[in-house]
């Protein structure tokens, strides 16, 4: 894994999403893969609606650990990868894929728990034709995620962090898991400070 990219090993997607003022990362994602996230940089892919051609060609070209990030438009008639894609993936090294889009073989991914994130699921397959680009700038469900950057996914979705901004969201992220962990030891121990709560009242009144 990426050095950046370890730096969010074990941070939720809630938390990196906090950090980030609440208005990064996916809202139409779902974890299509049993249990886990996935943590890696991505390799960027655009494709036409429909079509996988590119898709395929990435697979040759991607490195290990690394996730495909593909904006295939959001279009859910046809799928963009499935079984065979997927075990080509898990025997090159790839993280995992997060798909703009629809998949197909659903129960391979649950069952081989290989990371994918999708905004569809259909039998219907794919076209063959392209065109398509590697390696650029893509738009994921109003994102725009560049070549390198840092993805994270866990059972909640994904966000993507810009990479000249890792370390300092990774930090951010760091210190409010802590104040949260805080938080929650002393619900356990019967102590809820929530005096917050009659400020913002308060300012709903000004």
């Amino acid at each position: 894994m990426h050095n950046l990219a370890q730096l969010f090993d074990g941070v939720p997607t809630s938390i990196i999403s906090d950090s980030m003022r609440r208005i990064a990362g996916s809202r139409t994602l779902v974890p299509r893969h049993a249990s886990g996230g996935v943590v890696g940089t991505a390799y960027t892919v655009k494709v036409r609606s429909g079509d996988n051609l590119y898709i395929h060609d990435a697979l040759r070209k991607a490195r290990p650990g690394q996730i495909l990030v593909v904006d295939g438009e959001g279009h859910k008639e046809r799928a963009l990868v499935g079984e065979i894609m997927m075990q080509v993936a898990r025997m090159r090294g790839l993280a995992g894929f997060i798909i703009y889009g629809a998949i197909r073989d659903s129960a391979a991914f649950k069952e081989h728990n290989f990371p994918c994130y999708s905004c569809w699921v259909t039998h219907q397959g794919p076209l063959k034709n392209g065109p398509g680009e590697h390696n650029v700038p893509v738009a994921i469900d109003n994102c725009v995620v560049s070549p390198g950057d840092i993805v994270v996914g866990d059972a909640d979705g994904v966000v993507f962090v810009p990479q000249e901004k890792a370390q300092e969201i990774a930090a951010s992220s760091r210190k409010k898991m802590q104040a949260e962990a805080n938080v929650l030891a002393g619900i356990a121990d019967g102590i809820y400070d929530d005096a917050w709560i009659d400020a913002a009242l308060k300012n709903q009144l000004v």
